[in-house]
């Protein structure tokens, strides 16, 4: 059967895909219904779109024209073979969703009355050459340049990001805030933009909070689809993607059906957002697996997927980004492969005396400090702090934030997502071998010199 895994992960959270129809399906959907994603042959929505849902037995429920789907709902078991069959549609699949698992949680969140927290910040300062690139031309980035943070929302109010929040929007129905109240999506804007106890990549960047998670976990494909779209009509500059990202492990023996639509229309909105000029960041995965190779992927899954492949939706769009530690090496749980990483980042790990298969020997300094709301247990924001978290899920929103100082250098909508993301790689550290390689890509990102990059 199929197996899919969550492509990012963090210490805190951690995610794998569902289809609808298990636990915790959204509540709009009736007993019995599940969710399909419908993707249409050539450009736009069939006007009798509704009529030829109808036929097949479900109700429109959204469609869009630019990226040519549709969702519906269906209570009829053989809708899904009823609506395939219909030649305006290219392909059609149940939606797929993201849901995340309990959190681990590793140490407290911290509240102090420090007025810096920046020289714990050790990922920030590999980065930004210890504060370096702040003095350069566009190194601290400003409010015109925005990066969305496509996760769980963003605390609306923490003092560290608020001055650099310029647009919010959720996209979860029935959730009209973006207002965090699980702490990734703070976590990740924090390592773009905070300007306050803690500092981010850009300090003085925009921050455009989406959010696709709902409060229970989950979030949708079309929902995160929709952010992309919308975070391109506002145009955004880049957008951060550090949710799951897609990664599909494939059982050979099945066709890619069960998929291929959830799959497509994430193709079609990363496309859409790269043609309207916003550069795409997305976090490569914590299975510590090659994703270039079926065997490692099989054993990782104990055998169950003999011969399971990797899919995303795209590698040529994205920017791929696999986690570094505090030595500059590859952390212990990131993914990598070639053809699958394109730079490396800071996420952080748990030191160098720490044991994988014991869990002991964990040293905290070694996670990736930035800013999270606190919440009481019945998920009510009661003030705002700070912790640490590990994963590739922190390692992609410093190539985001990199992405968007080098579009202040270089002003607004004058560099092409294609060339932001040479200049990226052409700027990157050699860390395994000169060139390119299968842990790091071309390197680990480097903002200084990406800012010197002509």
């Amino acid at each position: 059967m199929r197996k899919l895994i969550s492509a990012s992960l963090s210490i805190f959270l951690a995610a794998a895909m569902i289809a609808p129809g298990t636990a915790g399906s959204a509540s709009a959907e009736s007993a019995g219904q599940q969710k399909y994603t419908i993707n249409f042959k050539g450009a736009g929505v069939p006007e009798n779109a509704g009529k030829m849902i109808q036929d097949a037995g479900g109700t429109l429920v959204r469609s869009d024209a630019e990226l040519a789907f549709a969702q519906a709902v269906s209570n009829d078991p053989h809708f899904l073979d009823k609506i395939r069959a219909n030649p305006s549609v290219e392909d059609a699949g149940r939606t797929l969703k993201i849901v995340q698992d309990q959190p681990v949680k590793e140490e407290a969140s911290l509240n102090t009355t420090n007025p810096s927290l920046y020289d714990q910040q050790w990922d920030i300062q590999q980065v930004t050459q210890n504060g370096a690139s702040y003095q350069l031309p566009g190194g601290k980035g400003n409010k015109n340049i925005v990066v969305g943070i496509i996760d769980t929302g963003v605390d609306l109010e923490h003092p560290d990001l608020k001055n650099n929040i310029v647009d919010a929007k959720s996209f979860v129905p029935g959730e009209a805030t973006a207002q965090d109240v699980q702490g990734h999506g703070t976590h990740v804007a924090g390592a773009v933009a905070a300007n306050g106890k803690v500092l981010g990549v850009g300090p003085e960047l925009g921050i455009g909070a989406l959010k696709v998670f709902a409060a229970d976990g989950y979030a949708e494909t079309v929902n995160i689809a929709a952010a992309l779209k919308y975070a391109a009509d506002k145009d955004y500059d880049v957008v951060n993607m550090s949710l799951g990202d897609y990664l599909y492990l494939q059982d050979p023996e099945h066709n890619t059906n069960d998929i291929r639509a959830d799959l497509n229309l994430f193709k079609k909105a990363i496309a859409y957002a790269t043609k309207k000029g916003v550069t795409v960041v997305g976090s490569a995965g914590n299975a510590a697996a090659n994703i270039t190779n079926p065997g490692q992927l099989t054993r990782f899954f104990d055998e169950e997927n003999n011969g399971a492949t990797h899919r995303d939706p795209s590698t040529n769009l994205l920017i791929r980004v696999s986690s570094g530690n505090k030595n500059k090496q590859l952390a212990y749980y990131s993914n990598y492969g070639v053809g699958k990483i394109d730079v490396m980042s800071p996420g952080g790990d748990r030191g160098p005396h720490y044991d994988p298969a014991t869990r002991k020997g964990a040293d905290p300094s070694y996670m990736c400090l930035s800013t999270v709301p606190i919440v009481d247990s019945n998920q009510n924001v009661i003030g705002h702090g700070y912790a640490r978290y590990i994963g590739t899920s922190m390692a992609a929103p410093k190539v985001a934030g990199l992405a968007g100082v080098i579009i202040a250098k270089h002003g607004k909508n004058n560099l092409t997502p294609a060339q932001v993301k040479a200049i990226i790689e052409q700027s990157a550290e050699d860390i395994y071998k000169s060139g390119y390689d299968a842990e790091s890509g071309f390197g680990l990102v480097n903002a200084v010199n990406a800012l010197h990059h002509p």
